[in-house]
């Protein structure tokens, strides 16, 4: 049988998603908390990588069990056994063949900029404290709009075999002195998204001008884009998938 399980977690203290041999992951928390729990060894195979020191408001994994499970007393059970750093938020029985990596339709990140000094959003927000032009900014965010060739955001030498990803929306909006990029697609490269934050924040300190983003995306050269962001400022925060995989 198959488990859809929805998790929430703050990446700080982690290496990432996925488990490694020399550094702990919440890969590797969830399946040892999994496998103690259920008496078996579990593996789960999550909806993306996130990197070191990414947050996630919302992702999904799935794992395989032969029996029944009683769901809300095992989502009690994980919650009181993990660290306070990872929230389980549902499980939910799915059909044997739903996939938590590529039955998602699309995936949603936001990225946070803080332009005043807060205490209460040093773990989770970059600060930058020089003045960012917004409309700058979403107009070359507009340039990320569809189906396009994106290798100039993605790490060097990995493994993708294509860097082709369609980007539905990307927005700035500023509520007092926070500012929030929010950014949806089918699909992100890694290091996407902290390579888009820090190429716009070059075109919203008047470094850059708005089309330089189009140029960019031409050229393909992850070595003309910009700095990426800290890891800090960026969470995952939506996972969709079909109606179809909630049968069950």
């Amino acid at each position: 049988m198959r488990y859809f399980i929805q998790i929430a977690f703050n990446g700080s203290e982690y290496h990432g998603w996925q488990r490694q041999p020399n550094a702990y992951s919440v890969q590797q928390a969830l399946e040892e908390a999994l496998s103690t729990l259920l008496g078996s060894e579990i593996a789960i195979v999550g909806a993306g990588r996130t990197d070191a020191g990414v947050h996630a408001a919302e992702i999904y994994a799935h794992f395989d069990y032969e029996n029944p499970l009683d769901l809300e007393d095992l989502t009690h059970k994980l919650n009181r056994f993990l660290s306070k750093s990872i929230a389980i938020q549902t499980i939910r029985r799915v059909s044997n063949e739903a996939h938590a990596r590529f039955d998602a339709t699309s995936r949603s990140y936001r990225y946070l900029i803080e332009t005043e000094k807060n205490p209460f959003n040093t773990d989770f927000a970059h600060f930058i404290g020089l003045p960012l032009d917004l409309e700058q900014m979403n107009k070359a965010a507009e340039f990320l709009i569809g189906k396009q060739d994106f290798e100039c955001f993605s790490r060097t030498h990995t493994d993708v075999k294509t860097f082709i990803c369609d980007v539905k929306a990307a927005l700035f909006t500023k509520e007092g002195s926070l500012i929030r990029f929010e950014i949806t697609a089918d699909r992100f490269l890694r290091n996407m998204v902290r390579a888009v934050v820090g190429s716009l924040l070059e075109v919203g300190l008047g470094k850059r001008s708005p089309e330089w983003i189009q140029e960019l995306i031409q050229s393909k050269s992850r070595s003309k884009a910009g700095a990426s962001a800290p890891a800090k400022g960026l969470s995952l925060t939506a996972v969709n998938y079909p109606n179809s995989i909630w049968n069950e």
